[in-house]
């Protein structure tokens, strides 16, 4: 059964099965999210959900969006990043990617300058926040 819906008149058909995603909707049970418990809850479902990786059914995709949408909501309100030093931007980018000074030498070229960077002794130059970014993946306005 397809779910179909009007917009100003047009139709517009969703490729949902009713019943499939009903089921799904039954079992996670999504709604606002307004405490940590629940983000985490939520959270997890999408972590199984997205463990099956290209063989989500498009009524496991529709909830999928849904709930992410629930989960940037939510996280969006209650953890704000704030600005950071470069210097601990950087050392929390090495622990959470279980990185050595000495993996950053390719980067900043010698371990002295890798070892007055991490130890707050130098700053990060542009030239080296821009290779940061490269080597992470994020904005060199991180660095900056």
């Amino acid at each position: 059964m397809l779910n179909t819906i009007k917009t100003n008149g047009k139709v517009i058909a969703k490729k949902v099965n009713r019943e499939k995603y009903g089921s799904l909707l039954t079992d996670a049970l999504p709604t606002v999210i307004r405490t940590r418990a629940e983000n985490e809850y939520y959270l997890s479902v999408v972590e199984r959900l997205m463990q099956k990786e290209s063989r989500l059914s498009k009524e496991e995709t529709a909830l999928l969006d849904l709930l992410s949408l629930l989960i940037e909501t939510f996280e969006r309100q209650h953890y704000q990043i704030r600005k950071s030093e470069p210097r601990a931007i950087l050392t929390e980018l090495m622990a959470s990617n279980r990185l050595k000074q000495g993996d950053l030498l390719s980067v900043f070229g010698t371990k002295g300058r890798v070892s007055e960077v991490v130890n707050g002794k130098r700053a990060i130059s542009k030239e080296q926040a821009k290779k940061l970014a490269a080597f992470f993946h994020v904005s060199a306005e991180l660095f900056i």
